[in-house]
């Protein structure tokens, strides 16, 4: 085993099923917390309406967040280390029909949190847009060296929230953020290093 190179952080490696059983335990952590903020706070959640339109845009913006974190990847040297350590992390003892999970589970939870209940909890402003953006990005902040990540999070966030007001559709980054996880983990894993970015 090689030593790990100076000022560079040791994560200890998951496994497969380790990352698989994490995926799905923080979703579910994500939705009992959206459920409870319902119930608990009498907010009602960002509506939901399945038209192929808002499909199409949602598919659109994904592919437009996937494209700018690979532009953003090869041109900032702080964020592409930050990727790369979590994307060995998360996505190299993936199998390919894993992803679909990593696709799903986050995309879902993530959205119904901090789109679909606490966009409206907190106003539905850009005050809440800006809250739930940066909730979102510490979020996937797993370490001080992952604060790269942590800010493109955060753009991204306001991204799917900018979408979620403007739209009045949790449609819309729900798709989003399901195809950027879906296409990015796809295009990563068949580079096997990768030069593009996850949200999961």
């Amino acid at each position: 085993m090689k030593d790990p190179l100076p000022n560079e952080p040791e994560i200890e490696p998951l496994t497969r099923s380790q990352l698989l059983v994490a995926m799905g335990v923080t979703a579910v952590i994500l939705l009992v917390l959206a459920k409870l903020w319902l119930q608990l706070g009498s907010v009602s959640l960002l509506s939901i309406k399945l038209t192929a339109l808002d499909a199409v845009l949602g598919l659109g913006v994904g592919c437009l967040v996937t494209g700018a974190s690979s532009l953003v990847y090869r041109l900032w040297p702080a964020y592409r280390k930050s990727a790369d350590l979590y994307l060995n992390v998360v996505l190299k003892p993936l199998l390919w029909p894993d992803l679909i999970w990593l696709g799903l589970l986050p995309g879902l939870s993530e959205e119904l949190l901090f789109r679909g209940v606490m966009l409206p909890a907190l106003g539905l402003d850009t005050s809440a847009l800006v809250v739930s953006s940066l909730c979102f990005g510490i979020l996937h902040l797993s370490g001080w060296e992952q604060w790269p990540y942590a800010i493109w999070a955060t753009v991204v966030g306001l991204l799917l929230g900018f979408c979620a007001l403007s739209t009045g559709n949790l449609l819309v980054p729900i798709v989003a953020h399901v195809f950027t996880n879906l296409l990015s983990s796809f295009l990563w894993k068949l580079d096997k290093g990768g030069t593009s970015n996850s949200l999961s």
